[in-house]
């Protein structure tokens, strides 16, 4: 009989306990589910201020030591012409010489393949990065002019860089946890209610593009090098309590 009474009490015990674990659970899962999570946008317009470019020029010849000195000259002319276009020389960065030899492939009378020597491709790369955004750009539009000297030349796009870009990061940050934070006023408001301490702030990747361009943002976020007018993008995650 005791054995009973004795079961019967701590089962009892075990109930109320278990209800209150229960009791407690839910209050925390509805404080927890009293909360607004939004997200904010920060951008901003900009014109690049720094300009890389870039450009390949080579020589053909059986002799290895006549494409070598006639790709020495070449850069001498290249060198001249560039300073009298307003390029300082230590801004002008050549490359190592590539030497590479050109075989040809073909087949015999017989069938059975071929490999002819046609000689020695020498080639270097002159770079420049300036400030003078207009100045190297306008180089890069008018190489034909290097062409017209005798020597063969390949230019590449420019590539436009940004120097302040960290301070554009502060002020897109800046701006994007405003939106948020006025966007979960708007909702508390709207919803009876008061928005509480934050509980919780995440930062996404900056994402650079051309204006009014249709390129895709990434994951791990984009760079637009192509354009020299820019629009960088960035958005903040806030969740609040609310009360």
């Amino acid at each position: 009989m005791n054995r009973n009474i004795i079961g019967i009490a701590i089962a009892a015990v075990g109930f109320i306990i278990g209800l209150a674990f229960l009791g407690n659970a839910i209050k925390n899962r509805n404080k927890a589910d009293n909360t607004i999570s939004v997200t904010g946008l920060g951008s901003n317009k900009f014109t690049s201020d720094l300009i890389a470019w870039s450009g390949n020029f080579s020589r053909n010849s059986f002799e290895l030591k006549s494409a070598y000195d006639e790709l020495a000259n070449d850069k001498k002319v290249i060198e001249n012409y560039l300073v009298s276009k307003g390029i300082a020389k230590d801004q002008m960065v050549f490359s190592a010489v590539d030497i590479q030899k050109q075989i040809n492939y073909g087949t015999d009378a017989n069938g059975r393949s071929t490999q002819t020597f046609a000689g020695y491709q020498l080639s270097q790369k002159v770079s420049i990065d300036s400030k003078d955004v207009a100045k190297v750009e306008n180089l890069s539009r008018n190489i034909t002019e290097i062409i017209n000297l005798g020597i063969e030349f390949t230019s590449s796009p420019p590539n436009y860089f940004y120097t302040k870009l960290g301070s554009v990061k502060q002020q897109m940050i800046a701006d994007a946890t405003k939106d948020a934070k006025q966007r979960a006023e708007k909702i508390a408001e709207n919803s009876g209610a008061k928005l509480g301490n934050l509980k919780k702030a995440t930062m996404g990747v900056t994402q650079i593009t051309a204006p009014n361009s249709t390129e895709e943002y990434s994951y791990g976020g984009t760079f637009n090098t192509s354009s020299k007018d820019k629009e960088a993008s960035i958005t903040i995650k806030l969740e609040y309590e609310v009360n």
